[in-house]
């Protein structure tokens, strides 16, 4: 009974929420699940929680190029580029992380991750800390 009471809260917080927060939202779902990856590292299903989790954060940034390699994107050129080169980056480090899992190939991911979803919503706070206000 309750988890359909939150299903429904959720389906009407993504119905009504701008794309900023859409994607703000986004971004800390996937440092979420990396980061409950890098928590239960030895667990039996790590494999499989990692691949998934990897798979979700690569899907954003791979969105995330599409929207910013259009010609009518709005955002100012510069920050596209620089978005862009971040994007490179996470790609770069999906790839070593498939290629030799560590916990701690996954920290820069979710730092980038927490911070622009601060700054999305607002509060630009330090790389991946939450702005205490």
């Amino acid at each position: 009974m309750t988890r359909r009471y939150i299903k429904a809260y959720e389906d009407v917080q993504r119905q009504t929420a701008t794309p900023r927060e859409n994607e703000a939202r986004v971004l800390t779902e996937g440092a979420r699940k990396l980061k409950a990856c890098q928590e239960n590292w030895d667990a039996e299903d790590r494999q499989a929680l990692l691949q998934a989790a990897l798979k979700f954060n690569q899907k954003i940034w791979t969105i995330f190029q599409t929207e910013l390699g259009k010609p009518d994107n709005p955002l100012p050129p510069d920050l596209r580029l620089n978005l862009l080169k971040l994007s490179v980056f996470i790609d770069k480090q999906i790839f070593k992380t498939i290629a030799a899992p560590s916990p701690e190939k996954l920290t820069p991911i979710i730092n980038i991750n927490l911070s622009i979803a601060d700054g999305l919503r607002g509060n630009p706070g330090p790389l991946g800390m939450p702005n205490k206000s």
